[in-house]
C-alpha cells in the first residue's frame, strides 16, 4: 500500500501567463505558494482480482485502463504502462474546484504514488514535466504548467518560463521574518462557489491564440505585476505587495467578464472597506477562496465583515516540502 500527498497552492502573481498560449510567444513568470492543504492518492494491489478500481468523485470498476474514464488516470496509466488489479483512491482537504490548482496537484500526486509503485526514482522535474504531458498533452486539458510544479517543489516559488517551455524554479529570495508576516497578513475565505476554470482557461487561450489586444495586453501586465510583486516580497515591503495585489485583481479581470461577478465584487469591496490592501479570487476565477492581504490591525475588522457575509476562514501554513509519499508498505 502506498499513500502519497502533493500541495495545494495559492498563486501571488504572474498567474495565467503559464499557459502555452502565453508563454510560447512571449514566455511566462509566476510566483506562487505551496500550502499546507494536500490532495491524497492511495494505491494498493488487492490480491483476489484483477480489476482496476479506481475511486473519487466517481467509482469506477473496470478490466482494463483503456476502459478507465478518468481522464488524468488513464493517460498516466498508459504512459507508465501499468495495468491489472489496482486500487486508486483519492481525497482531498479542498473541494474541487476552488481555485487552488487541485487538478495538478492530484495528478502530481498520482504519479508520485504510482513512480513509488514502480520503485522507480525520477527528479522532481521529471516529475513535474510528466504531469504537464499527462494533462496538457495526453488529457488536453486547457491547463499550464504552473500546478504541477507547485505541487512537485512546493515552497514560495518563482517559475520563469521560456517560449520553448523550459521552466526554470528558483525559491523566493525572502528572509524569515517577511515570510512569516506574509503567512500571517494572508487570509483565505471559501466564497461557497465552486467552479470549473475550463471554460475561462479555454476563453483566454482562444482570445490569445486569436490575437485579442485587451487578454494579451492584460497577460503583459500580470507578467510585469509578477515580477513587480517579487521585488516587492524579496525588499520585505508588504505593504507595497499588498497594493500589487489589488492592480493584480483589477487588470486579470479585463479577460473575461467570467472572471468575477455582483457577489465577488461586493465581497472584496467589503474587505477593502475594512482595511484589506489587496487580493483576488484564486485560479481561473469565478468563484472557489478569496485571498486577502492585510495588514494586522485591519484582520479583525476584515474577518468581521466577511464573517458576516456567511464566509468561512481557512487557517493555512506553506508546504516547503512538494510532493511525497507518506506510507509505503
Amino acid at each position: 500500500m502506498i499513500l502519497a500527498r502533493a500541495p495545494l497552492r495559492i498563486p501571488l502573481g504572474g498567474g495565467g501567463t503559464d499557459l502555452p498560449s502565453y508563454y510560447s510567444r512571449h514566455g511566462g513568470f509566476i510566483l506562487s505558494a505551496a500550502i499546507n492543504k494536500y490532495v491524497y492518492i492511495y494505491v494498493n494491489r488487492p490480491a483476489a482480482d484483477t480489476l482496476l478500481r479506481i475511486k473519487y468523485s466517481k467509482y469506477e470498476q473496470v478490466e482494463t485502463v483503456s476502459q478507465i474514464q478518468h481522464d488524468l488516470v488513464r493517460p498516466a496509466l498508459e504512459l507508465l504502462k501499468l495495468d491489472g488489479n489496482l486500487e486508486i483512491v483519492s481525497m482531498a482537504d479542498v473541494p474541487d474546484g476552488t481555485g487552488m490548482g487541485s487538478s495538478g496537484s492530484y495528478l502530481v500526486a498520482l504519479l508520485t504514488a504510482l513512480y513509488d509503485f514502480k520503485r522507480e526514482r525520477v527528479p522532481t522535474e521529471v516529475l513535474a514535466e510528466t504531469a504537464c504531458h499527462v494533462e496538457m498533452d495526453l488529457a488536453h486539458h486547457p491547463a499550464g504548467k504552473h500546478d504541477p510544479y507547485l505541487a512537485a517543489f512546493g515552497g514560495v516559488t518563482t517559475l520563469e518560463i521560456d517560449t520553448d517551455g523550459r521552466v526554470r524554479v528558483r525559491p523566493l529570495n525572502i528572509n524569515l521574518s517577511t515570510l512569516e508576516e506574509l503567512r500571517s497578513g494572508t487570509l483565505l475565505f471559501y466564497t461557497g462557489i465552486t467552479r470549473r476554470s475550463a471554460g475561462i482557461l479555454e476563453q483566454q487561450r482562444s482570445d490569445t491564440l486569436n490575437g485579442n489586444s485587451d487578454v494579451i495586453d492584460s497577460l503583459h501586465a500580470t507578467k510585469s505585476l509578477g515580477y513587480r510583486i517579487k521585488e516587492a516580497l524579496e525588499s520585505d515591503d508588504l505593504e507595497a505587495y499588498g497594493r500589487l495585489l489589488d492592480e493584480h485583481w483589477q487588470n486579470k479581470k479585463r479577460r473575461s467578464d467570467r472572471i468575477s461577478d455582483k457577489r465577488i465584487d461586493e465581497l472584496y469591496c467589503a474587505a477593502r472597506t475594512n482595511g484589506a490592501l489587496g487580493g483576488k479570487i484564486l485560479g481561473a476565477g469565478g468563484g472557489g477562496f478569496l485571498m486577502l492581504y492585510c495588514p494586522s490591525s485591519a484582520k479583525s475588522r476584515v474577518r468581521r465583515a466577511l464573517g458576516e457575509q456567511g464566509l468561512r476562514e481557512m487557517a493555512f501554513d506553506f508546504d516547503h516540502d512538494g510532493s511525497k509519499v507518506l506510507v509505503n508498505f
